[in-house]
């Protein structure tokens, strides 16, 4: 935790649904003072940082990311998709059990926060993983230090994939925390998968790929797990929602604290659509698929009026040579936690979704559902987790400024309109204008549960 004291001056805050100009105190890695007026405090011996005509926003927080350590650091790692997160104003992630070896037992998963403790530049949560026959190991758990469990009920990596409805019943009766879900049919998946192989062979079109992971094989997957979910009364999240027709599966007439269902949408999904396949082709190969044109508007429309309560990536990276492979070899997936703070104020520059309600669900509602212990607020005795943005800049997307390992990114060409100017992390200056504090590292999230 840091012990240098920093004073952000004339900032734009944004924070609990208002925008105002204040200033901010951090000390010992806290939120000492939020100061309203601006001005009305003592800044002797605080480092003045200018956010005059800036914007500062709690450090956003990504509840599905992929970071593949270990055993896929081909790909990426802890540290440098760390580094890519903090520079992108993401200074919290949770990073999912399906490396090699997937993280099924707590020895396995303790050495993967081992492993953070060492290198990672952002504050880190792992889920425990699931398999058709570890439920006892998953009930051993500290879940005070860990964010949740994962559970995959569609494809995945080696013994992942939980497709026995007794093990899923019992998981979601005896598991208390939150248990977030990739749904997709495997079975329907399959079938789809075998029609269009037995007309184009191994070399399909990647055109196809939203109607062989299709919307029907999502909902099929997604509303029987919620079925079973309320049935046995579980705290049920579904990752990346990426159909129209499963948005009606939730509800936005309680208040996020009384969901037991809760759903993410990922920034692909709000992004693309099948059109731009033609144009990025594999690059955009996701699972779930990126679907239609009226499913990503359907998307928004249950993220704007918070049927969906939570915005994170699925960053995900393959090197360029596995996404230049012909579609069946072709892995899904791609690299996107350095540019979601910022496509998200990109969304915003055109209108489509207010500064508030993005870090709504990028920020406060994340911390929210997953019970983050102070962080995801702008609050006084909160963690100094804080971004400041210049929301008037242009700038473009290249392989010279991309940082994760992989080095390439959907949005190469994309030209922006904010910019991430400094992060804070536990009120370190981590990154400060394309420079980074390398000594300074994140802390293991905590959870008030």
């Amino acid at each position: 935790m840091s012990t240098k004291k920093y004073y952000i001056k004339g900032a734009s805050i944004i924070n609990e649904t208002r925008k105002y100009m204040a200033d901010v105190a951090i000390k010992d890695g806290l939120i000492e003072k939020i100061v309203f007026p601006s001005g009305n405090f003592d800044s002797t011996g605080y480092e003045i940082v200018d956010g005059k005509g800036k914007i500062l926003i709690p450090g956003a927080i990504d509840d599905q990311v992929h970071f593949r350590e270990p055993g896929l650091t081909h790909k990426a790692e802890i540290y440098t998709e760390a580094k890519a997160a903090v520079a992108g104003g993401v200074t919290s992630y949770m990073e999912m059990p399906n490396t090699k070896p997937g993280a099924v037992t707590i020895e396995l998963l303790e050495q993967k926060y081992t492993r953070a403790a060492e290198c990672s530049l952002a504050n880190y949560s792992f889920y425990m993983g699931t398999t058709n026959d570890n439920l006892a190991e998953i009930l051993k758990v500290d879940y005070k230090n860990v964010c949740g469990v994962k559970i995959f009920m569609g494809s995945s990596t080696g013994n992942m994939l939980v497709d026995n409805e007794a093990a899923i019943n019992e998981l979601f009766k005896n598991v208390k925390v939150i248990i977030a879900s990739h749904c997709e049919s495997d079975p329907m998946i399959a079938e789809n998968l075998e029609k269009y192989k037995s007309r184009f062979g191994e070399d399909i079109p990647v055109e196809i790929h939203p109607l062989i992971r299709s919307a029907e094989a999502c909902y099929a997957s997604s509303s029987k797990a919620i079925e079973l979910a309320n049935k046995n009364g579980a705290r049920f999240h579904v990752l990346h929602i990426s159909t129209g027709i499963e948005t009606g599966l939730f509800r936005n007439d309680i208040p996020l604290k009384e969901k037991k269902i809760t759903a993410e949408a990922c920034i692909h999904h709000l992004w693309f659509c099948d059109e731009d396949y033609a144009k990025k082709g594999n690059l955009i190969k996701w699972n779930p698929a990126v679907k239609t044109k009226a499913d990503r508007e359907k998307i928004w429309e249950a993220l704007l009026d918070d049927r969906i309560d939570v915005i994170a990536t699925d960053h995900a990276p393959h090197t360029l040579e596995e996404k230049q492979l012909p579609y069946a070899q072709c892995p899904s997936g791609g690299p996107l936690v350095q540019h979601s703070v910022v496509a998200m104020f990109e969304f915003w520059h055109r209108g489509k979704i207010s500064l508030e309600k993005v870090v709504e669900k990028m920020c406060h509602n994340v911390a929210d559902l997953f019970q983050i212990e102070k962080r995801g607020y702008i609050r006084e005795g909160y963690y100094a987790d804080l971004v400041l943005i210049d929301a008037n800049t242009e700038w473009t997307v290249s392989r010279e400024n991309i940082l994760s390992k992989c080095g390439w990114s959907p949005f190469e060409g994309e030209t922006f309109h904010s910019r991430v100017l400094k992060t804070f992390v536990n009120g370190r200056l981590v990154y400060d204008e394309g420079k980074f504090d390398e000594t300074a590292i994140g802390m293991r999230l905590s959870f008030n549960r």
